[in-house]
């Protein structure tokens, strides 16, 4: 056996599917075999291998073991003279093993290889050529010096910046997206550390290579995509801490005690300084644009104050200090609840519902303003004038934030996007039903043929050649590549050549009802894309939770009284607890079920189903109901299927 793929999945089935598809391809005229070790996904991952991939190995876990531990199960059984460590998330090209077995076999030196990788728009991933993190190299990646410097051979070292992209060089670490190893090498260095259960693993193993005598190779020659999926969680506090722990273990393992001690010393610094941004960053996020906007409209409404004070009350009367310091910031709580409820301050941001908030709260205020006493009612003109100012300052506020290029700080656009598929017409008819079927049905889509038959056939606006003119004439936001038509090798070419053009790169698999890209997945069978009001939206799931506190203090208000009806008196009590606390909701969905809500929604005192308790309804029913409830979500579902239901209020929440 010449090569073994050894892949670790967790809930990641759409691109696990792609990548064994770009696996089959690249397998073809070598002696190999493919394992997959999947670490408890509960996403439909073991149903789709079975399906679609019956020739790969399958090792299944009740638990999360961890990157090395789970690989490790596959090594030891796999039998080839090349073992290959493969991210999931990873497309690779049809040459890509035989091209790297072929140089591994012309360098008896090499124990290990890597290859150019490229994100999801085609960009190089730095981390395909890696040094070692010593104190120094880890201290300039601290202190910004790599960033600063990236060519620098003394700044850069950790990404080895000085290294050209594009030549075969010797390195120090290989990323464990792809690590391509000799067995001989593993046999008499041993396998991945387990003492690791999330990165630092591949720097390890890298490191040991060396150590015995072996060189790690960087290898341009073929490339692979990886989308790097949850490349957004490294502003995390939890990645923080895994990741620099990893490089503490890795001190304490190969480096002297006074050099692990300066190194852990800059990991404690890191640790502190990395935590401190992240947490500061999204208590900064959060609370930046309420207080601008407060700020904004208090001093709008002040300076209204001040000029009402001189030209219209001309020196003969002023605003008393309880409507400057009190009612005017009570006002302006309210204006910026109700914009907050109103979905005013999601991301991306839609001046409408700026504008909805501010006309709600402007109508709650002026309610309350008519029953307050004499003394308290000021100036409905005040009012009237800070709800204007209101819409002016915080649409203003949102241009500028949007029009300044701050990613986070974006207005929202229409999604439905101008779509080219590449590909051949029935895969490219296929694809075009698959995007129709999903939240956001595309304004166009054209099809871009391979060959010149194909671009004759309706439908089809140019050939692959003249992508880049293509998507330039008819204002084309996303490239949709069906790999089963189109070589990988192709697709990067193409990726690579449009980089910079603001694209969105995607990509079908034969025969699945997935189209994936770097952060999204569109599903043909995902009835959570149909509809515009589901509970996947921040407003609807708000709602929910306001009801959810609506039901149980009306619970309490009236709790004497229905209490006789409900079966579980003492579980009524306790759920009335757990939903005010957050640890449930008085409706969801059953947590066995897969994909329906489960991401989105809190465990269930009582389910859409229940409202018909008394009938014997079929499961294909039950769940049916739970989808509309799901994509159709309106807060008076939520009191109707309680009214319905008391009995079983006293009900675990599941």
């Amino acid at each position: 056996m010449k090569l073994s793929v050894v892949i670790v999945n967790y809930n990641v089935e759409y691109f696990l599917e792609q990548c064994l598809h770009s696996v089959r391809k690249a397998c073809v005229g070598i002696e190999s075999e493919v394992w997959v070790v999947d670490n408890a996904s509960a996403d439909g991952s073991l149903r789709m291998l079975a399906e679609k991939f019956p020739e790969v190995h399958v090792i299944t876990n009740t638990e999360n073991l961890g990157f090395a531990k789970a690989n490790n199960q596959a090594i030891r059984q796999s039998k080839g003279e090349f073992v290959l460590l493969l991210n999931p998330d990873t497309i690779v090209e049809e040459d890509t093993f035989s091209k790297t077995l072929a140089f591994m076999e012309a360098h008896p030196e090499a124990g290990g290889l890597g290859v150019k990788m490229v994100d999801g728009k085609g960009r190089f991933l730095r981390e395909s050529k890696r040094g070692l993190p010593t104190p120094a190299t880890a201290l300039f990646k601290i202190l910004g010096l790599t960033a600063l410097f990236p060519h620098s051979p003394v700044f850069a070292r950790y990404y080895l910046g000085h290294l050209s992209d594009h030549d075969v060089h010797e390195v120090e670490i290989l990323a464990g997206a792809f690590m391509l190893l000799r067995r001989a090498v593993l046999d008499k260095i041993g396998l991945l550390d387990e003492d690791y259960f999330m990165y630092g693993e591949d720097i390890d193993l890298s490191y040991r290579i060396l150590q015995a005598g072996y060189k790690n190779y960087y290898y341009p020659h073929t490339r692979i995509i990886h989308y790097k999926g949850e490349s957004t969680r490294k502003s995390s506090v939890n990645y923080v801490f895994t990741f620099y722990q990893a490089m503490a273990i890795f001190a304490r393992k190969h480096f002297s005690a006074g050099l692990a001690r300066r190194f852990i010393f800059l990991i404690n610094i890191a640790i502190f300084a990395r935590a401190s941004v992240s947490v500061f960053r999204r208590i900064f996020e959060r609370i930046f644009l309420p207080l601008l906007d407060a700020a904004l409209l208090y001093g709008g409404i002040w300076v209204m104050k001040d000029y009402w004070e001189t030209f219209i009350f001309q020196g003969s009367g002023h605003y008393p200090a309880v409507f400057v310091y009190f009612m005017v910031p009570v006002y302006i709580f309210i204006w910026l609840l109700s914009v907050y409820l109103s979905g005013g301050y999601d991301r991306p941001f839609k001046l409408t519902r700026v504008l909805q908030g501010i006309l709600l709260g402007t109508v709650i205020i002026l309610t309350g303003y008519s029953l307050l006493n004499e003394e308290l009612r000021f100036s409905r003109a005040l009012i009237l004038f800070g709800a204007l100012w209101g819409i002016i300052s915080l649409t203003l506020t949102r241009l500028l934030l949007h029009y300044t290029g701050f990613k986070d700080w974006q207005l929202w656009i229409s999604e439905n996007k101008r779509v080219v598929i590449v590909g051949d017409e029935n895969e490219c008819i296929r694809v075009a039903d698959i995007l129709r079927g999903g939240l956001h049905r595309p304004a166009f889509i054209g099809f871009v043929a391979i060959d010149l038959e194909n671009e004759k056939k309706n439908g089809f606006i140019g050939q692959a050649s003249r992508l880049d003119e293509i998507t330039r004439i008819y204002g084309i936001n996303e490239v949709v590549f069906c790999a089963a038509d189109i070589s990988a090798q192709s697709i990067i070419n193409h990726m690579m050549h449009l980089q910079g053009r603001n694209l969105e790169f995607k990509t079908a698999p034969p025969e699945s009802f997935s189209v994936i890209g770097s952060n999204t997945i569109s599903l043909s069978a995902d009835p959570f894309i149909i509809d515009l009001n589901s509970l996947t939206q921040p407003k609807n799931r708000r709602n929910k939770r306001l009801a959810d506190i609506a039901i149980s203090l009306g619970l309490i208000f009236v709790f004497p009284i229905v209490l006789w009806k409900v079966e579980n008196k003492f579980g009524l009590l306790r759920n009335i607890l757990f939903v005010l606390s957050g640890r449930c909701s008085w409706i969801g969905i059953p947590q066995n079920q897969e994909k329906v809500g489960r991401p989105i929604l809190r465990p269930g005192v009582l389910h859409p189903s229940d409202v018909w308790q008394g009938t014997r309804l079929q499961e294909q029913t039950a769940r049916h109901l739970e989808l509309l409830y799901v994509r159709n979500y309106r807060m008076t579902d939520d009191f109707t299927i309680v009214w319905r239901s008391l009995r079983w209020l006293g009900r675990t929440c599941k």
